[in-house]
């Protein structure tokens, strides 16, 4: 017998059944990317590490940021024009978006970016948020829609009758997907809030210069809070992790105003001109607004309200939102087409995501800490700190 043939026969079966091993091997790992829809030279993470961020355009629909890379990596068609607010479900499978031509919201599949259903709520959506299984829909009925009018335009209108209609706040139970009752707010109602205990329902109505507090379950009204004595055209609304004090940007008094748990106003604070977006950050010792005309994104310390710094943004930002882990802001800015992204400790810009046709909104999942939404808290970061 020819040993030598045998061993070299021997050797070649061996590496044959090595390579056909490591062919099955990468066969396997090509079908595992598949069906977690990530393409093979694809660099986005893995949902858990960095989470997403979704963008509203008004010109467009839903752009989805990766926030490991920060890089769009998929677009969602909302099948209708003019979205707006926007929410996403406490477990992220649902996107809730307000879109202004059908008068309605698009209920969209996260995974798929399939619109799974669009409810009527009424004229004109804006925002949106989301408590538990349902979702509250702001809407301005009195608009005439274009840019805002300038300060005092309004009071060449106090007597026309039709610009006074009052707004509604659409309460859309999710799982069955249909508007189930609707709470009266005032003429364009704007930004909406929850107490910290979910009780209550704290709306910004800019067209009549209130801020009004509604029962959750009922719709009453419960108080009402005159803006005009210290600005007019309350919007942006923000409740602190503590659920201590409640802040209300007035874009036509370049201020914020602040009020306590009772909602009496115990001061206001001066921003730069025409101020929307308004948060805290997660410890509650730094306040966010997203000053339009100023073109800056002021960060002001929580307890002496002292400015802390003006951070430089682009054009129209109305909207932000900090990543999940606190690190980053992501800036919504309609006229400079953008997304733009700052770094927390320094303040500083980071990054620029293009994001075309005039960004409005944005939220992420994991929940965060925003303009548009609140993170989910822990009980010792929701707790009263004791002076």
């Amino acid at each position: 017998m020819n040993f030598k043939s045998v061993n070299t026969r021997a050797r070649y079966s061996l590496l044959l059944a090595i390579l056909i091993a490591s062919l099955g091997a990468c066969s396997k790992n090509a079908e595992d990317k598949d069906e977690m829809g990530v393409p093979e030279t694809s660099t986005v993470s893995p949902m858990g590490l960095g989470g997403l961020a979704y963008v509203t355009s008004q010109d467009g629909g839903v752009s989805v940021i990766d926030l490991a890379t920060m890089s769009i990596i998929k677009e969602f068609d909302v099948k209708a024009k003019g979205p707006r607010g926007l929410g996403v479900t406490d477990d992220g499978k649902k996107l809730i978006v307000a879109t202004r031509e059908n008068e309605s919201i698009s209920v969209i599949d996260t995974t798929t970016g399939e619109v799974l259903k669009q409810i009527p709520v009424g004229k004109n959506p804006e925002f949106v948020r989301i408590n538990g299984n349902f979702a509250y829909v702001s809407s301005e009925p009195s608009a005439k829609g274009g840019p805002p009018p300038k300060p005092g335009a309004e009071e060449e209108d106090d007597d026309d009758d039709e610009e006074k209609v009052p707004a509604k706040i659409a309460v859309v139970d999710l799982e069955k997907g249909e508007k189930i009752r609707e709470i009266t707010g005032g003429p364009e109602t704007e930004g909406i809030e929850f107490s910290a205990d979910g009780e209550t329902l704290v709306i910004t109505n800019e067209a009549d210069n209130t801020v009004t507090v509604h029962d959750i379950e009922s719709g009453k009204l419960l108080k009402t809070i005159q803006t005009h004595e210290y600005g007019d055209r309350p919007r942006g609304i923000k409740v602190s992790p503590d659920g201590s004090t409640y802040l209300a940007t007035l874009e036509y008094g370049n201020k914020f105003m602040v009020m306590d748990k009772d909602f009496k106003v115990i001061r206001t604070v001066d921003t730069g001109e025409t101020p929307y977006g308004i948060s805290y950050n997660r410890a509650g010792d730094k306040i966010f607004v997203a000053t339009n005309k100023q073109k800056a994104l002021q960060v002001f310390d929580a307890k002496t309200f002292e400015k802390v710094k003006d951070i430089p943004t682009g054009n129209r930002c109305w909207h932000f939102t900090f990543t999940p882990d606190d690190k980053h802001i992501l800036l919504a800015c309609g006229k400079s087409d953008a997304v733009y992204v700052y770094d927390t400790e320094k303040y500083e810009q980071s990054k620029l995501i293009e994001v075309k046709n005039m960004p409005w909104g944005i939220v992420t999942f994991p929940k965060a800490m925003g303009s548009l939404d609140q993170a989910k808290l822990t009980e010792a970061e929701s707790t009263p700190t004791k002076e």
